[in-house]
């Protein structure tokens, strides 16, 4: 027997061992070792393991198991899939008495997958309907002001999106598209950021538009509500 042949011959061995061993774990060594992989934050080697786990389900440890797939791909950022696997969860075990984190989960997943306010704002929406449904099912659970939170934060991040389509609208000339996104944003009476720009380029766009009443009305809000702001400063020489 030739050197070469030798090598494979044991690589094949050592190869073969390796899997021999990993077939004889049982579930309950598995799930030790899934466990100390996910304690010490190798959660995609952790995912694996649980992974496996689920699938035997005759296990009682196939609940446990698939929950912490889907807690694993959160811990690194795998949105998408970690809610794949908690909307799995839910399904498989609806009466489970860790169902609500999967529900609260998923609202997080689709919080975290959602885009930048100028782009496609899907995820952003679901996300507001996922803590809702939470909020629904869970009135008592003690992240319901979290969920809350989120609720608001994704709907600020719709208002950004209000915003942007007016801005872009207002850089293609399209004003009248352009002042029906920002009079939405005046028309909630907010006093922040969006609010103030919205004001700002409605006084412009009435000005550029000769309707004088309505750029006045525009400017007065903008003046009474932000006083000292750079918008204020730019538009007052424009209505003395």
């Amino acid at each position: 027997m030739n050197r070469i042949t030798y090598l494979l011959l044991i690589t094949l061995l050592v190869i073969s061992a390796c899997s021999s061993n990993k077939l004889s774990l049982s579930t309950e060594e598995k799930l030790k070792k899934a466990d100390d992989y996910y304690a010490r934050g190798k959660y995609a080697r952790a995912a694996m393991l649980y992974d496996e786990i689920s699938f035997e389900r005759k296990s009682a440890a196939t609940a446990y198991a698939n929950l912490r797939v889907a807690d694993s791909y959160f811990a690194i950022n795998k949105f998408s899939d970690a809610r794949a696997k908690y909307e799995q969860f839910i399904s498989s075990f609806p009466d489970h008495d860790s169902v609500a984190n999967a529900y609260f989960r998923i609202g997080e997943c689709l919080y975290e997958e959602s885009l930048p306010a100028q782009y496609d704002q899907t995820e952003t929406i679901n996300s507001i309907d996922a803590f809702r449904l939470f909020m629904e099912k869970y009135p008592g659970d003690e992240r319901y002001s979290k969920a809350l939170d989120y609720i608001r934060k994704a709907q600020y991040k719709l208002l950004e999106k209000t915003y942007q389509n007016g801005y872009i609208h207002y850089k293609m000339k399209d004003y009248s598209a352009a002042l029906m996104y920002f009079d939405e944003l005046i028309a909630l009476g907010n006093t922040d950021k969006l609010d103030r720009q919205a004001l700002y380029y409605s006084a412009k766009l009435h000005l550029h538009q000769k309707n004088l009443e309505k750029a006045q009305a525009s400017f007065t809000s903008l003046q009474n509500r932000y006083p000292g702001s750079k918008e204020t400063q730019r538009l007052a020489a424009k209505f003395k």
